[in-house]
C-alpha cells in the first residue's frame, strides 16, 4: 500500500511564498496594462474620468482578492503553532479595535480631523469587509483555546463596527 507523506513546513511555506509572488506578478501586469491603457486614450480618460475610476476600483478590488487567497493558506499554515498563533490573534484583536476607532472619527469628527486622515479612516472601513474574510477565516482555522478567544472577538468587533457604518450610511 502507497502512503502519502505531508508536506514538510519548508515545502508549504515556499509554496505560499510562491503564491504570493504569482499574485504580485500578476497584480503588476495588471496594473500596468491599466496604467498603458491610460496613456494611450487620454482623451477617453479627461471625458470619462467616472467610468475609468469604476474600472480602477473594481481591478483593485480584483487584486485584493487575488491577495486572499495565499492568505487564507498561510493563516492555515499558522494555526498549527500555539504560541504563534496566539501572538497572531492577539495582533488581530487589536488591528480590529482601530475599525470603531476610525468609524467614531469619521462620524464625529467632522471639522476636526484633517482630510488626510479622513481618508486613510475611510480606506480602512472600506477594507473591512475583506478583513473580515480574514478574521472568519482566522476564527474558523484556530485549534486552541487561547488563540480562539481574541479571534472570535476580533471578528465579532469588526462585524459589529460593519454593521454600524451601514446603518449609519442609510440612516444619512
Amino acid at each position: 500500500m502507497l502512503s502519502v507523506k505531508p508536506a514538510s513546513s519548508r515545502v508549504q511555506l515556499m509554496f505560499i511564498g510562491l503564491a504570493y509572488a504569482a499574485v504580485v506578478v500578476v497584480a503588476v501586469c495588471l496594473l500596468l496594462g491599466r496604467y498603458w491603457m491610460e496613456l494611450q486614450h487620454r482623451a477617453d480618460v479627461s471625458a470619462a474620468g467616472g467610468m475609468y475610476a469604476a474600472g480602477d476600483l473594481f481591478l483593485i478590488l480584483f487584486v485584493a482578492c487575488l491577495f486572499l487567497v495565499p492568505t487564507v493558506f498561510l493563516i492555515w499554515y499558522l494555526a498549527r503553532f500555539e504560541v504563534l498563533y496566539t501572538t497572531y490573534s492577539r495582533c488581530l484583536l487589536a488591528f480590529s479595535l482601530t475599525s470603531p476607532i476610525c468609524l467614531a472619527f469619521l462620524y464625529f469628527g467632522n471639522s476636526r480631523v484633517p482630510d488626510t486622515l479622513r481618508l486613510l479612516f475611510l480606506v480602512r472601513l472600506l477594507c473591512s469587509p475583506l478583513i473580515l474574510v480574514c478574521l472568519a477565516v482566522s476564527w474558523f482555522v484556530s485549534r486552541f483555546g487561547p488563540a480562539k478567544k481574541p479571534a472570535l472577538f476580533a471578528l465579532l468587533i469588526e462585524a459589529l463596527t460593519l454593521g454600524v457604518a451601514i446603518v449609519l450610511l442609510i440612516r444619512g
